[in-house]
């Protein structure tokens, strides 16, 4: 019986992967070896740079939670006395670089449920070298039927931004993912460009107002080389607005 993976079993498994870095559960070694891959595998630092924009969002939807002094001691403790059994005795310990052993970590994570995993997606962001700095703006691009994220918009600078995969997006012949977006005020919508499905894209901004919070954006399905028009005419595929981050 034949166990050769299909394209979709190897997708997969680069993101289940690029999920378990960014979230932190792979062992140390395991770490290395994807931070070692990232440098020579644009799909898995694609994989990676999606899970920490489906994470980063959290961030502006819950404040961080300081936790009281007798749990700060004890997380305190615990950190300490793991890192001291893990130094062999005659080998003097090393200042921790591992993110997952950090005291500023494990305050931010005293928080319970959301509040923690707004604060693990803050940290992922400053610290990973994937992304080098927080986006000013974010959107998340769902879909209208079942509000499933399908895509992430960055903004770094007023100058660009970058639209990020988060899943596949299938795309019929002889059709076209277009890219859009309309702030308060304006006449009308504006192309951002043709978009092809599963790559990360670059847009300049250099032509267009400097972005707003609740800009909208959208991709929309349209005729092989884009609208005829100087606005949508297919479907609407997926939708989201812009919130200011920085």
């Amino acid at each position: 019986m034949s166990t050769t993976s299909t394209p979709e079993d190897r997708h997969d498994a680069l993101h289940a992967l690029a999920g378990d870095y960014v979230l932190g559960t792979l062992p140390a070694a395991r770490r290395r070896e994807v931070e070692s891959r990232m440098a020579l595998e644009p799909a898995l630092r694609v994989a990676v740079e999606a899970w920490e924009a489906r994470l980063l969002p959290l961030t502006v939807l819950a404040p961080p939670v300081e936790p009281s002094a007798p749990l700060w001691d004890r997380i305190a403790r615990s950190v300490d006395a793991a890192d001291a059994a893990r130094t062999p005795a005659a080998v003097p310990a090393r200042p921790r670089r591992d993110w997952w052993g950090s005291l500023s970590l494990w305050r931010g994570l005293a928080g319970a449920g959301f509040a923690a995993a707004a604060i693990l997606a803050t940290v992922l962001a400053r610290q990973m070298a994937l992304p080098p700095a927080a986006p000013q703006y974010l959107v998340v691009l769902v879909a209208p039927q079942d509000k499933a994220p399908g895509w992430v918009v960055q903004a770094r600078s007023p100058q660009s931004l970058d639209l990020i995969p988060l899943a596949p997006t299938a795309v019929p012949a002889e059709k076209t993912l277009q890219f859009w977006t309309k702030a308060d005020g304006w006449s009308g919508p504006k192309s951002l460009g043709l978009v092809q499905p599963g790559q990360v894209i670059h847009v300049p901004l250099d032509q267009l107002p400097p972005l707003q919070p609740n800009q909208l954006f959208e991709l929309t399905l349209e005729p092989a080389g884009g609208s005829p028009l100087d606005r949508p005419t297919g479907p609407i595929q997926f939708i989201g607005r812009a919130v200011k981050v920085t």
